[in-house]
């Protein structure tokens, strides 16, 4: 059970949606939304899951350029129903953007051609360039930045999980250029799934994705590659291969569609951790062919620090 459905004496009804009220009491919102989902794999189907078990949405519309995508978000029963982009976002409230950055930059303009009351959020890895794309557009207000920090290494529909973002932080990229009722009723949202809610600038969020985030996909695809090429009979891999380095290398089984073009968006910032990150591997292998304990003992130990921030 959620630390949310754990409170519902102190929660209130806003826009359709349950969120924890410090002040108790409740007030009648809005109904709940129907709402199409541009993109159903991992991340739109898991959202999907969580509309529907937390009664935001009251039809779900699933739109994806794989037509098996389609068909087996429908037998998961993920959405309600698919359509052409277009009629999906005529006949809905709320419009949620789920696919590869790359394809999103050019996308999210066209959808805000189309909309007139409907919001418009993104879930996307990266921020700076969807932001600058829509900067000017007439209907910039309608559309909300965010990036829930959530997700496996897993993709597609069937890789949906149902619970998935709760107690996982959002983070919504400039606010202050969306329309207030927008901005509502995505935090509202976010909050009835049990997310935390986190302000920044897009800029900003990059930055920082590439250091916490980017960096790790980076590592683990960089590992997995050493193994391949070093041990070449996989049964010594499958068998060898201790928990650790299994949790190292997970991510190395994340889907390329999604990545490449997340590295490209934000090459500056992933240049600058990636170079950080070989002058810190060079200090480990040149402390270790010295010999030099003192220095060895030092980083690991400076490393050790991360367990004040990393429970």
């Amino acid at each position: 059970m959620s630390t949310l459905e754990q409170n519902k004496d102190s929660q209130k009804s806003v826009a359709g949606v349950m969120v924890a009220s410090p002040l108790g009491g409740s007030r009648k919102g809005a109904e709940r939304k129907k709402i199409a989902i541009i993109g159903i794999g991992l991340i739109g189907g898991s959202l999907a899951i969580q509309l529907h078990e937390k009664k935001i949405s009251s039809r779900l519309i699933g739109v994806d350029a794989s037509k098996e995508h389609e068909s087996k978000a429908l037998e998961l029963e993920l959405v309600d129903e698919v359509l052409p982009m277009d009629e999906a976002i005529a006949q809905s409230d709320v419009v949620v953007l789920s696919i590869p950055v790359d394809t999103m930059v050019g996308l999210l303009p066209k959808v805000l051609d189309k909309v007139t009351h409907q919001i418009v959020l993104d879930l996307g890895s990266t921020k700076s360039q969807l932001v600058e794309a829509v900067k000017q557009h007439p209907k910039r207000g309608r559309y909300v930045a965010t990036h829930p920090m959530w997700g496996t290494e897993y993709s597609g529909p069937t890789a949906a999980v149902r619970g998935a973002f709760e107690d996982k932080a959002v983070i919504i990229c400039n606010e202050e250029e969306s329309d207030a009722d927008a901005v509502e009723w995505v935090k509202l949202m976010y909050k009835k799934i049990g997310m935390h809610l986190l302000n920044m600038e897009a800029k900003a969020h990059d930055l920082h994705a590439a250091y916490v985030s980017h960096i790790s996909h980076i590592t683990s695809f960089a590992l997995a590659n050493t193994v391949l090429e070093k041990e070449k009979e996989e049964q010594a891999i499958f068998e060898l291969a201790s928990a650790g380095f299994a949790s190292t290398v997970r991510l190395a089984k994340s889907n390329s569609n999604m990545w490449v073009p997340i590295f490209l968006q934000n090459k500056v910032h992933v240049l600058d951790v990636l170079d950080e990150h070989i002058e810190q591997l060079k200090k480990f292998r040149n402390s270790i062919e010295e010999s030099d304990t003192g220095k060895l003992k030092g980083l690991i130990e400076h490393a050790n620090e991360i367990k004040r921030i990393l429970k």
